[in-house]
């Protein structure tokens, strides 16, 4: 072979010592040496399929498979990568016109300049007034609601429900207790009045406020476990602290929770499975409302049995949070505590709403022409941080708030109890379907912190300036979505699977009824890549995607990982130099995939078992990022073939 045909300058094979006479001495080698060899070479250099019995030409030119490789996997020739010295090949060996950018290491983002990503208030329509519908339940009187003015309820008259379909208030007629009168004989008495009489004692340490607690929990008592309380009270304060928290914060939020009666009028719904409803609720109402969760009020809610009224429910009392020893927990009161300082000293303002949002219809992903926007990807900064104005993605639990009332402190609990207004949200959401989502809208952020999970450390006040809209919210949108746990890696890379990502992740992106023009970027990252298990590639190209569909861009923060940042950009600026639409690469007619794998995902957590039940090889087509086209034979399924048939599967391709 030449030089040229090798890949290699002649003046480098000049260096190696080859003479340019090769091709004649090679001339000599038997026919069968020479079909090895130009197989051997073309496997390395062209990337040919090894046993492909589908003709080179009818193989796709490139899949996107390169970009789903795992977190810490070592880079191959990380020198071309980083200065970008590298061409993608076909399959035929011919060049790609596409030449991927110049990575610099020193550079902190990529793509579209973050400043033109469009954000809230200032790309959205004027709102319609603020008004309760059968779609939408306003806790407030909305004919006297003024800029900087604290909200007044919307009834004149408390109106009890107590029922399945409203959430079941702790001051309702019906939250019975047994109570013993003074012969010592039992019978149902009002819960509330208890509750009343046992906050209002005095209530100096951790020990008083255990007490008071399982006054009105006396079921509880030999369960709840109040030592993280006192591990809170007795190392995260000094003295003087902790005697201003006795002596004035909690007497505060006792006085809050105890205003529910005249805060909380009307009833509030339940946002089930299926529905499509919004609840509207000032910051004021909040705030009291939370305060019976601290102190554990709400009725029928700590049962844990699969049969429990609220099992489809989070919890929603705070009793977990004090168990224990965790030094997450500490740092979490200390948060907590924060909130409720600043609310008790000053009235919030504003309104918040939440809205389940529940599609029935998704796009036919194999058939969508919309074409990719854009997007700035960083592995600066947070999601909170700077994507201020964006649609911030919640990387969510089914049920909402995952273990923000427990030990749990990454991604949703942090965003959950530096804006604790969102854990308000546990009271009346039912568990995610599906097809469904949380829409959060006027949250305030009240704390600012360093680190994550373990390493996670309370960092004091934050002043949220974030600019409200007509209806007194922060102009501040939460989604919360929910991926799959995937216990084998592998398992994600089934069509089904990411199918249902990419529906889940349009649900949270998508706004019925509403101009392109007049949504925000989605501020995103790392979705389902934790304890979830989720790709961290597979997940930003299943969230570009969806955002394509809903006409959003995309900011993307890869949390410090400069590779991935990188990575993701390289994927989104080849596709859109080829001007490729959303046609996902997921399921074909006849259920096959064709190419989002990759030989060291087979070897992940026991992942290649599933591979090995029926005869025959699976060729698993690979395009790793910024290097030359290879292929591996891995055996198959009845139902999985990375193959690509070119008008068969509809795929994006290259």
């Amino acid at each position: 072979m030449s030089a040229g045909s090798r890949g290699e300058p002649v003046s480098k094979r000049a260096k190696l010592g080859i003479s340019t006479d090769t091709k004649q001495k090679q001339s000599g080698v038997n026919e069968k040496q020479t079909k090895q060899q130009h197989r051997s070479h073309s496997q390395q250099e062209d990337q040919g399929p090894r046993r492909s019995k589908v003709p080179t030409t009818a193989l796709p030119q490139r899949t996107i498979v390169s970009w789903f490789r795992p977190t810490g996997r070592k880079h191959i020739n990380s020198n071309r990568r980083e200065h970008g010295d590298s061409h993608h090949k076909k399959l035929d060996g011919k060049h790609n016109k596409h030449t991927l950018p110049s990575q610099l290491p020193s550079q902190k983002w990529c793509g579209t300049p973050l400043e033109e990503m469009r954000r809230m208030p200032v790309c959205g329509t004027r709102l319609p007034r603020l008004k309760p519908s059968s779609s939408h339940t306003v806790a407030v009187r909305v004919d006297l609601l003024e800029e900087g003015e604290v909200p007044k309820p919307y009834a004149a008259h408390h109106k009890d429900l107590w029922d399945n379909w409203h959430v079941k208030m702790p001051f309702s007629e019906q939250n019975l207790y047994p109570v013993e009168d003074e012969h010592g004989e039992k019978s149902p008495g009002s819960r509330w009045e208890l509750i009343k009489t046992a906050l209002k004692r005095t209530c100096t340490n951790p020990q008083h406020l255990k007490d008071a607690i399982l006054t009105y929990n006396v079921g509880y008592a030999k369960k709840w476990d109040f030592t993280g309380l006192t591990k809170f009270h007795d190392e995260a304060f000094e003295e003087t602290e902790a005697l201003r928290l006795f002596q004035f914060v909690l007497p505060a939020m006792v006085n809050l929770a105890l205003s529910l009666p005249k805060l909380c009028m009307q009833p509030i719904p339940l946002l089930k499975q299926k529905m499509n409803h919004s609840i509207t609720l000032s910051q004021e109402q909040i705030s009291s409302l939370l305060a019976n969760a601290f102190f554990c009020t709400y009725p029928r809610r700590n049962a844990k049995t699969k049969q429990s009224e609220f099992a489809t429910y989070p919890e929603i009392n705070f009793n977990r949070l004090f168990e224990g020893r965790n030094t997450r927990k500490v740092e979490k009161l200390k948060t907590l505590f924060c909130y409720f300082r600043r609310v008790t000293e000053e009235t919030p303002t504003g309104l918040v709403t939440f809205t389940r949002q529940s599609l029935q219809s998704f796009p036919d992903w194999h058939r969508s022409q919309k074409k990719l926007t854009k997007i700035h990807v960083t592995y600066e900064g947070t999601i909170e941080g700077n994507g201020h104005g964006m649609l911030q993605v919640d990387f969510a639990n089914r049920f909402v708030g995952g273990g923000v009332t427990g030990s749990g402190l990454v991604q949703e609990e942090i965003r959950f109890i530096i804006n604790p207004e969102l854990i308000i949200s546990r009271l009346f959401t039912e568990v995610m379907d599906e097809n469904e989502c949380l829409i959060i809208t006027g949250t305030e952020q009240y704390s600012d912190y360093n680190g994550y999970a373990e390493t996670y450390k309370w960092a004091g006040n934050h002043k949220d300036e974030t600019p409200r809209d007509e209806w007194q919210r922060r102009t501040t949108e939460i989604v919360a979505i929910d991926a799959l746990p995937f216990r084998n890696h592998i398992e994600q890379f089934c069509p089904e699977k990411m199918e249902r990502e990419l529906n889940k992740a349009y649900c949270g992106f998508a706004r019925p009824g509403v101009s392109s023009q007049n949504l925000s970027a989605v501020a995103t990252g790392n979705w389902g890549c934790g304890a979830f298990g989720g790709d961290c590639r597979l997940k930003a190209l299943l969230q570009i995607l969806a955002a394509a569909e809903a006409e959003r861009d995309v900011v993307y923060f890869t949390f410090g990982d400069h590779h991935l940042m990188w990575d993701i950009y390289n994927m989104h600026s080849a596709l859109v130099a080829k001007e490729k639409t959303v046609v996902c690469p997921i399921v074909s007619e006849d259920q096959r995939a064709f190419g989002l794998l990759r030989p060291d995902h087979l070897h992940k957590g026991g992942g290649s078992a599933a591979f090995h039940q029926n005869r025959g090889c699976l060729q698993v087509v690979t395009a790793i990022s910024q290097e030359r086209m290879q292929t591996q034979t891995w055996p198959k399924t009845s139902r999985l073939e990375a193959v690509y048939l070119p008008g068969k599967i509809p795929g994006l391709r290259f």
